[in-house]
């Protein structure tokens, strides 16, 4: 998924990015509340995590004001600040979590797992259309009883898919899922990670909507179709 990380700390920045980027995640960074107003409002993000110590503008205000502008974009509050009354606060300006610094790259992925499954209407922690099983936790795969191992960038597109069963991503759309800023993206990643994808599961799997994009039906009849 694409997460807008904000965090004025390089240090940390730099070690969260990098855990994100291990766990399959497409991330963009930004160091103050301004960049990061602009970066929520003008990106598709699945979820933000929000340092409230920020230079140019507070993170609670970034918050504020995400929220009176109508976003439902889940933001998860990373903050050295531990005093009930700062998370009390925070919750109740629109956060979808609160996590106290310093804090295990372990927790995080969990919580931000929580977050996305949240919003895509998932109670359950594996993702699933009716037919695939996704699970975040060991990144596999489960079809037709066999399960498969994936690749960072094949999972991170089928995860999309899987998020939102019956909606159709257009290319651009699983670009940023897939790729963050000042990653370079490959001629045809979409299509070859599909191609993948249906190599080793089914070609039914995910659907072409021709001249829109792609989706992962939801409760597809394994062995029922062909490659549109």
């Amino acid at each position: 998924m694409r997460i807008l990380l904000v965090e004025d700390d390089h240090m940390l920045g730099a070690a969260t990015r990098e855990a994100l980027r291990d766990a399959t995640h497409a991330v963009d960074w930004v160091l103050d509340g301004a960049s990061a107003l602009s970066a929520a409002q003008g990106g598709e993000y699945e979820v933000v995590l929000l340092d409230l110590g920020l230079p140019k503008r507070d993170g609670l205000s970034v918050l504020q004001a995400l929220r009176q502008a109508g976003s439902t974009l889940p933001v998860l509050i990373l903050t050295a600040r531990d005093a009930v009354e700062d998370r009390i606060r925070g919750l109740d300006l629109g956060a979808d979590d609160y996590l106290v610094k310093p804090f295990e790259s372990g927790e995080l992925l969990a919580r931000i797992r929580a977050v996305a499954r949240r919003r895509g209407g998932q109670a359950q922690p594996v993702l699933s259309n009716g037919v695939l099983e996704l699970d975040p936790v060991t990144r596999e795969v489960r079809f037709q009883g066999q399960t498969q191992r994936l690749t960072a960038r094949e999972y991170a597109l089928l995860h999309a898919l899987l998020l939102r069963p019956g909606a159709i991503l257009s290319r651009s759309e699983l670009e940023d899922r897939i790729y963050g800023w000042n990653e370079e993206v490959e001629s045809n990643a979409v299509e070859f990670l599909i191609h993948s994808l249906r190599k080793k599961l089914a070609p039914e799997v995910i659907k072409n909507v021709r001249g829109v994009g792609w989706m992962a039906p939801r409760e597809t009849a394994p062995g029922a179709g062909h490659r549109p």
